[in-house]
Parts: C-alpha cells; sequence; structure tokens
C-alpha cells in the first residue's frame, strides 16, 4: 500500500459516522418499543420475542461490526496508545455508569455485561488480532458465532463469570451481549476492514459521498460522530418523554394479556435447564402463589421485582416442588391460579 493510501485511509470517513448514525436511531427505535412495554402500552412479548427480538441482535451485531472495522483502521500502522486509553476509560466509564444506575433501578435485571462492556472488552480484546490475516479472522469469528452455543458448561454459572455467554442457566439482564458470541462480530468487523483496505476500497471512498453530504446523512453523522453522549443520553430522554405521558394517559393493563406475556416468558426461561412439563408445573405455581399473595399484577408490570422478598420466596418454594412432584403427574397437578 502507498503512503498516499495510508494518509487517506487515516482520515474520518464520513460514511462510517453515518452508518453509525444509523444504528444509534435503530437502537434508539428499539428502546422505544421496550420502554412503552416497561409502562404497560404494549405487551412483554412484542419486544422480547419475533421480529422485535431479531431487530435488536440486529442493531447489537452492527455495532460491534464497526467496533471491529473502526478499530483495525486506527491502529493498522501500530497502536496508538495514548488516543486508545483516553476512548477506552470514556466508553468503560459510561458501562459502569450504567451498570450502576441498572442496579439501582431494576435490580432483578441489571446490565452487568451490555453492549458497552461487550465494546470495552473488544476494543482491548481485539488488540491481539490486529496481526492476523483477513481471512482467519472471518473464519475464526464465525466459528466464534456458529460454536458458543454448543461450549455452554455449568462451571461458568454464576453472575461472576456470565460474561462470558458460556455459562448453562439462564441469565436475567435487560441487556446483555456476553464475550460468546458477540466477539465473533467484531472479528467479522476488523476481517471487513483488511479485505477494504488491501483492496483499495476505502481509499477510492470520496470525502463527501451523496448520502454523507445530504441533510439526513449530516445528522446521522453528526450522531455517529459523538455516539457514545447520544448512546447516554437517549434512553434517559425516551424514559421521561414515556413517564410524562403516562402521568397524563396512564396505560390501561390488559389482565390477559399480562397473563398469557407471563406465562410465556416464565416458560421459556425455564424450559433452559428444565422439561417442559416441569416448567409448566413451575410456572402455574408462581403465578397461583403470586395470586394468593395480591402480587402478580405488580410482579408481572414489574413494578416489584421478581427475585426479591416475597416473589423470591414463592419462586423457591415452587422450585423445590418442582422436582418433587414425579414426571409422569406433573401436568396433572399443575396449580391454576
Amino acid at each position: 500500500m502507498t503512503e498516499k493510501t495510508l494518509t487517506n485511509t487515516k482520515k474520518r470517513i464520513p460514511l462510517l459516522d453515518v452508518l453509525r448514525g444509523v444504528a444509534l436511531v435503530a437502537m434508539a427505535i428499539y428502546h422505544f418499543g421496550w420502554d412503552l412495554s416497561f409502562f404497560g402500552y404494549v405487551s412483554s412479548a412484542s419486544v422480547n420475542d419475533g421480529p422485535w427480538k431479531i431487530f435488536a441482535r440486529c442493531i447489537a451485531s452492527s455495532f460491534l461490526l464497526l467496533v471491529g472495522f473502526s478499530l483495525v483502521l486506527a491502529h493498522q500502522d501500530g497502536i496508538i496508545w495514548r488516543g486508545f486509553w483516553k476512548r477506552w476509560f470514556k466508553v468503560a466509564a459510561a458501562a459502569l455508569v450504567i451498570t450502576i444506575a441498572t442496579f439501582y433501578f431494576t435490580p432483578d435485571a441489571f446490565i452487568f455485561f451490555g453492549i458497552l462492556h461487550q465494546i470495552a472488552f473488544a476494543s482491548l480484546a481485539g488488540l491481539l488480532f490486529l496481526r492476523i490475516p483477513a481471512l482467519a479472522l472471518l473464519i475464526l469469528g464465525t466459528a466464534i458465532i456458529f460454536f458458543a452455543p454448543y461450549l455452554k458448561t455449568e462451571l461458568l454459572d454464576g453472575v461472576h463469570m456470565s460474561w462470558t455467554g458460556l455459562q448453562a442457566e439462564f441469565v436475567r439482564s435487560n441487556d446483555y451481549v456476553p464475550v460468546f458470541p458477540w466477539f465473533g462480530a467484531v472479528l467479522i468487523g476488523m476481517a471487513a476492514s483488511k479485505f477494504a483496505l488491501s483492496s483499495g476500497f476505502l481509499a477510492r471512498l470520496p470525502q463527501k459521498d451523496r448520502l454523507s453530504g445530504s441533510r439526513v446523512g449530516g445528522v446521522l453523522g453528526f450522531l455517529g460522530r459523538h455516539s457514545l453522549l447520544t448512546y447516554l443520553v437517549h434512553q434517559p430522554v425516551l424514559i421521561a418523554l414515556i413517564y410524562g405521558y403516562s402521568l397524563v394517559f396512564p396505560a390501561q393493563i390488559d389482565e390477559a394479556a399480562l397473563r398469557s406475556d407471563f406465562a410465556t416468558s416464565c416458560q421459556m426461561a425455564c424450559e433452559i435447564n428444565n422439561t417442559v412439563a416441569a416448567c409448566a408445573y413451575f410456572c402455574g405455581c408462581v403465578e397461583a402463589g403470586l395470586d394468593e399473595a395480591g402480587l402478580f399484577t405488580p410482579v408481572a408490570t414489574g413494578a416489584i421485582g421478581f427475585n426479591t422478598g416475597k416473589p423470591a420466596e414463592i419462586s423457591q418454594q415452587c422450585s423445590i416442588e418442582m422436582f418433587d412432584v414425579p414426571q409422569d403427574q406433573e401436568q396433572e397437578q399443575k396449580p391454576q391460579p
């Protein structure tokens, strides 16, 4: 690669800023739907399953692909340590703030390894792969994504090791982006960057293309250049707006939909480690126990945490009963709420 080419690729690429901006807008759309669910305006199943869940995974993947792509561009001629550590500490500090804030507001599902935690990890770990050829990175990244579900083990159960993504137990978190399989997307992004550099594609990109030069592109590019600030600010703003709206037009609770969502989410979480029949008994037992205690609606809407106090006692007791019930009697003895 010529010196001129290296110089050109060292310049900021407006198109990458626009792509980051697109990812941020998509993320805000997803969070808006999640917030509507949190306040009871839409069912939780609609934002936690199906197309909406796929949408969320596509957003996370796009962020991490861009992280890998940019990591290669920033350090292709050697690691610029001062700039690297300055940016890394900002991301790590923001991730810590997210953990502390969510632990305070939603302790049952706080964010201990979300997208910012993954970016901080990947930014460090990715440095070890900077000199690996593009094809090898592509193969390794794809292998991590494909094989991660088959590498789970109970030896890594517990929050202290759940950041790996290789634990066998189910993890409750409002944003969970563990090392495996998500670091694979970063490696694929690094491979794409190396392919783009070696082919001369980036050097041929104009500094002002039609998209980034448009008004919409300008706004998206601005968001992309200030991606960390945008990430930290957008969710509090959305929550504040929806909360203000809820004070004037509170959500109407659909009891039937609430019970359906609870049963579905409970069953899905339980079946990760237990049989379908056992989970049917457990979820029915929990629902009946919460009803008897007058806590079903507060727990189902998120007003009361499921893993603390009386709800936790009910869950623990139902877990004990679930394993005491003979396999062929689980369905017959399912408690009715």
